[in-house]
């Protein structure tokens, strides 16, 4: 894929109905400027995360209609999970990757979020570099309230959405922006009790104390009888995994509880990994260059 290329990782809130999951997948599949890396879905979230790469303008062509398949299929109304959403497809993201700048990428961000909204007759919020002022930026304050609570919401002139007026009914509302690299890192607790994971995540989210750059929660994985402290890292640079998942056992030791496990949700940076594996093995003075494949890459 050459010229001006994105990263793209909707989620759509739906991670249990088979069929439904993969009709929506459906229309990314084999279309001309865009590519379906990965996706993962997850029963308890009830929520899949897509992850695409492509040009802005395979993305303007195509992803209308992904949205609008989601629109049709989702009912939030009835939906339930462990995952906070607003919208049926809940959130956009892009990340530039390559030949696009961030402006450039802010740009494409409204043109589509127009698009949409014309076409579909969706609300939508502008977040994180796109957002239209500072305290529209973070998701987490865009999705406080849920469905449930967002036709209230709306009506405060501090969250009137970008594009749109009102809640839709069935769908909700989705947040699309552009952002930096995230990587979505989970910890799985040797426990039922889901307000020792809540407790374990507010002790390491930012926003209440905890390390800079993680926004993090408590979820019940009902079908492992375990607990999961769910996290997004937005800037793995200065927070890298290691330091995060090293914080979240001795949090855990507290309470006696193990860490039986963790999992990457997506893609993520060759980097990422590479800093994580040097630090666990203690090597000294390690560059992504000594990797085989980083060089091929070249």
């Amino acid at each position: 894929m050459k010229g001006r290329i994105l990263e793209c990782v909707p989620n759509f809130s739906e991670g249990r109905r088979t069929e439904v999951i993969e009709a929506i997948l459906d229309t990314l599949r084999g279309k001309d400027g865009i590519r379906l890396l990965d996706y993962s879905s997850d029963k308890d979230h009830n929520r899949t995360v897509v992850t695409l790469v492509g040009s802005p303008e395979g993305f303007l062509e195509h992803l209308p209609g992904f949205v609008a398949r989601a629109k049709e299929l989702i009912d939030l109304r009835q939906h339930e999970g462990q995952h906070p959403r607003m919208g049926a497809v809940d959130v956009m993201p892009f990340v530039p990757i390559k030949g696009i700048t961030m402006e450039e990428a802010v740009d494409f961000s409204k043109s589509l979020a127009e698009k949409i909204h014309e076409e579909l007759n969706l609300p939508i919020f502008l977040y994180e570099e796109s957002a239209a002022a500072p305290h529209r930026k973070n998701l987490a304050n865009l999705r406080k309230g849920q469905f449930e609570g967002m036709a209230e919401k709306l009506k405060t002139p501090e969250f009137r959405p970008d594009y749109g007026d009102e809640l839709h009914e069935s769908f909700g509302i989705m947040a699309l922006g552009v952002r930096p690299f995230l990587v979505a890192f989970n910890v799985n607790l040797g426990t039922d009790k889901l307000e020792i994971a809540e407790k374990i995540a507010k002790n390491v989210r930012h926003i209440s104390g905890g390390l800079r750059f993680v926004k993090g929660m408590g979820v019940a994985l009902e079908d492992r009888g375990q607990v999961q402290v769910s996290m997004n890292l937005t800037d793995f640079t200065k927070t890298p995994i290691h330091r995060v998942f090293e914080l979240i056992k001795i949090e855990a030791s507290r309470y006696g509880v193990p860490v039986v496990g963790s999992e990457i949700i997506g893609l993520v940076p060759m980097a990422s990994m590479i800093d994580t594996a040097a630090w666990y093995l203690q090597v000294e003075d390690f560059d992504i260059s000594q990797v085989l494949e980083s060089q091929l890459l070249e």
